[in-house]
């Protein structure tokens, strides 16, 4: 697929009536929607509780987590749930996915070095975050990062403006037949990997603990 191609999109890929998040998973296994199939090891699908009170959507997957198949494996998955403990979460209530299923990357010798995925990837991967909210049914939406944050909350929308603060889920500007949205608030912050660049680590850590300890306390 050339650069100038429009991605076809997963919705081809996706079951009509999925009976489970094993059942998407299974599915998004050959999902080729965009041109980041081809050169990722495999599909690296959400994973944890079917009946999570909070969600965790975070960008993509990394080179571990492509490696693994699984999200949030590597160093910023392992900060991520030193701050879900530190924040009173329990891990049993989360589901953790990405927004775009598919690590992209630019090949330097033998480094795969993490490149942002561009609307195009995030609109032709959103029919699995469409299907897996579809069975999760949230209570709570904690968006990690920009790139799930534009993925989820609008284009125009900066984490840095608004991190921290418990959303009224946008339905008005985001497809509102896609999300059950009277139900769901949401939550931005910036993603793990954030942290581990941080010149101040310590501080930056703290600010992500702050912001989930709102979302904890929201559900209660």
């Amino acid at each position: 697929m050339s650069s100038n191609d429009v991605p076809p999109g997963a919705q081809q890929w996706v079951p009509q009536h999925p009976g489970s998040i094993a059942d998407l998973k299974a599915a998004a296994a050959g999902c080729q929607g965009c041109e980041l199939h081809d050169p990722a090891t495999q599909t690296v699908f959400g994973r944890g509780a079917e009946d999570a009170r909070i969600v965790f959507v975070g960008e993509q997957p990394g080179d571990i987590e492509d490696q693994h198949g699984l999200p949030f494996v590597g160093p910023a998955g392992r900060l991520l749930r030193e701050a879900v403990d530190d924040a009173g979460i329990n891990p049993a209530e989360l589901y953790i996915t990405n927004a775009v299923k598919h690590f992209r990357f630019e090949l330097r010798g033998r480094r795969r070095i993490h490149q942002t995925p561009g609307p195009a990837h995030i609109t032709a991967c959103r029919p699995w975050l469409v299907a897996e909210f579809s069975l999760l049914k949230p209570e709570m939406v904690v968006v990690l990062g920009a790139t799930a944050a534009k993925a989820l909350l609008g284009p125009s929308f900066r984490v840095t403006r608004s991190r921290g603060q418990l959303l009224p889920w946008p339905a008005s500007a985001q497809h509102p037949a896609d999300f059950p949205a009277a139900e769901i608030q949401a939550l931005a912050t910036i993603h793990p990997s954030a942290v581990l660049r941080a010149d101040d680590r310590d501080e930056a850590y703290r600010g992500l603990v702050e912001d989930l300890k709102v979302a904890a306390e929201a559900v209660g």
